[in-house]
């Protein structure tokens, strides 16, 4: 897979713009992720991350050759969500599908903000070759839901108390949207 990610950033108003992530956003991405680490269900991890683990992680997508995407106020430097894309699983035939991620700061839910900044997203997925995006949603979650359901994602099954967190049993849910239908060139 070619990476044909546009590094140039695209503005949605004066003030916000979608752009490629770097490892200088790390912290500000920490930011808007820890909460939910620290707060909710919504992702099972149960620690903090650094800067520098995150920066890690971000290195590991663009490794891949898959996006990470941020949502950017440019007048006030903040960044307001991101989202990326890594692979689904190692093997081979499995090089067309990825799971998707995508996570705003609180008081930027609800404007629409995420559906503007995951639609730039799988356009890219798209133009890069990708068939299958799949989201992975802990059960309850429903602007998640909605989301995904806005985006044109269906509903592929659920895994009955897959996580615990917060003491106790979590259910996680598949939504896959196929980007392409095109067959897969090597």
């Amino acid at each position: 897979m070619n990476n044909s990610l546009d590094e140039h950033p695209i503005a949605l108003t004066p003030s916000l713009q979608i752009r490629p992530a770097t490892v200088e956003d790390a912290a500000q991405i920490c930011q808007i992720y820890n909460p939910y680490i620290l707060n909710t269900t919504i992702t099972f991890e149960e620690h903090p991350l650094t800067p520098s683990d995150m920066g890690d992680r971000l290195h590991q997508v663009k490794a891949a050759g898959l996006p990470w995407l941020v949502l950017e106020d440019v007048d006030q430097n903040v960044l307001k969500g991101y989202c990326y894309a890594f692979p689904w699983k190692t093997r081979s035939a499995y090089r067309y599908t990825v799971e998707t991620s995508i996570y705003l700061q609180e008081n930027d839910r609800g404007q629409g903000l995420g559906a503007t900044l995951y639609t730039h997203l799988l356009h890219h997925l798209e133009a890069q070759g990708i068939h299958s995006a799949i989201g992975i949603l802990a059960l309850p979650n429903p602007a998640s839901i909605r989301l995904h359901e806005k985006l044109g994602f269906v509903y592929a099954g659920c895994l009955k108390d897959a996580g615990f967190k917060f003491d106790r049993w979590i259910d996680v849910v598949y939504w896959q949207r196929l980007l392409s239908p095109q067959t897969a060139q090597e």
